[in-house]
């Protein structure tokens, strides 16, 4: 089994003490976001096949890092770096130090280990597309020898990102946007070719739509990553998430409304005060990252 930790909040950030207590622990419990049914996630080394972890600030997590590796679990890291305007993410940890950090994990356990998501693009007066280009060139040149592939992707207008992006779009004067499927696509290809300079690949996240040529449908969930990682082969059958996700099965252990970084486009966060009494009511000894959602 594959534990995804996580992609409904950012556990390496604001929740490795939890996660590390939960490993000696040996188990996680989880519950349902949408039935509320409750799990146990066994955590053992005989459990676990390898880790998918998600993050937009590592520098917390490292120590936990080089610990997991010594115990012997294969993990690959998914790290978001966008340097975006404070408007659209009020309090992630500038690029730079974002970059460095990534580099210290691929220093550290091997170039296969740290992926990059430039993920997911917002097309605003703040960020138009020749921004992203612009912006884009500048992360990619940073990162060049330190990662082999970047994920991408254009934000889902959900109810609740549509409101989020609404309010904070009112609160400090722009506008957002979502731009056409063939301006969609030709800005993918301008980041195709980025990328490649570089030496990276780029792949698209459930959006098999705008999959341009130079381009590939991501797998988030990636067993040929893990195995490389790892050094020894890591099965398991595909079963995506949404339609055109092509991960592999995993559990995942996080929890909506906890993540507190305030990204206004995030699609795993409800409620910015939710989000806020939940972290705060967190307990680092508790079976579940949060007992009563809130």
């Amino acid at each position: 089994m594959i534990v995804s930790a996580s992609y409904r909040t950012d556990i390496p950030a604001f929740y490795g003490r939890w996660f590390m207590t939960r490993l000696d622990a040996g188990f996680v419990r989880t519950f349902n976001p949408y039935g509320g049914q409750k799990h146990d996630v066994a955590l053992g080394r005989d459990d676990v096949d390898g880790f998918v972890f998600w993050t937009r600030n590592a520098d917390p997590f490292m120590a936990a890092l080089r610990e997991i590796h010594r115990r012997g679990y294969p993990f690959v890291v998914q790290f978001t770096v966008t340097g975006y305007p404070k408007p659209l993410e009020r309090s992630v940890i500038d690029a730079g130090r974002a970059i460095g950090q990534m580099r210290a994990i691929a220093a550290a356990f091997g170039p296969h280990a740290v992926v990059w998501r430039y993920d997911p693009i917002v097309v605003s007066d703040l960020t138009p597309p020749a921004w992203h280009f612009g912006n884009f060139a500048v992360l990619a040149r940073t990162l060049t020898g330190s990662v082999d592939e970047v994920v991408v992707s254009f934000v889902e207008v959900y109810r609740k990102t549509k409101r989020n992006l609404d309010s904070a779009a009112r609160a400090s004067g722009f506008a957002w946007h979502c731009l056409e499927p063939d301006a969609k696509c030709r800005l993918i290809a301008s980041l195709v070719e980025l990328a490649r300079a570089h030496g990276m690949r780029l792949s698209l996240c459930t959006q098999p739509t705008f999959v341009v040529d130079g381009a590939e449908a991501a797998r988030c969930i990636d067993t040929a990553r893990l195995s490389a990682v790892a050094g020894y082969e890591i099965v398991a059958q595909t079963k995506g998430n949404r339609p055109g996700c092509f991960c592999a099965e995993s559990r995942d252990i996080g929890a909506y409304d906890t993540c507190p970084h305030g990204c206004v486009y995030c699609y795993a966060v409800n409620s910015r005060a939710a989000t806020l009494r939940n972290h705060a009511a967190h307990d680092p000894a508790s079976a579940f990252l949060i007992e009563r959602p809130g």
